[in-house]
C-alpha cells in the first residue's frame, strides 16, 4: 500500500447496529451490503467518501430523514 491509500482513511460509518435486513441486503445500522462492510478497510479515501454519500441517500429513501446541515457545510456553502 502506498502513502496515500494509508494517509487519508476515512473513519467507518458502523454505528454498532449490525442486524441485516434479509429483503433489502443492507444493515440497518449503516445501511451497506455485506460486500462493502468486507471491502471498507481496503478502500482508498476517495472510494470510501463515494460510498459515504451513497448511504447518505440510502438512509434519506429508507428513513426519510435528511441530516442538518453541518457547520462545515454552512460556512463553506
Amino acid at each position: 500500500m502506498d502513502d496515500s491509500q494509508t494517509q487519508a482513511k476515512l473513519v467507518s460509518p458502523c454505528i454498532s447496529v449490525c442486524q441485516m435486513d434479509a429483503e433489502k441486503g443492507l444493515c440497518l445500522g449503516c445501511y451497506r451490503t455485506r460486500r462493502e462492510i468486507a471491502a471498507w478497510p481496503g478502500m482508498s479515501a476517495d472510494e470510501q467518501s463515494v460510498l459515504l454519500n451513497e448511504l447518505r441517500a440510502r438512509r434519506v429513501a429508507a428513513t426519510g430523514v435528511r441530516r442538518r446541515a453541518t457547520r462545515r457545510t454552512i460556512q463553506t456553502g
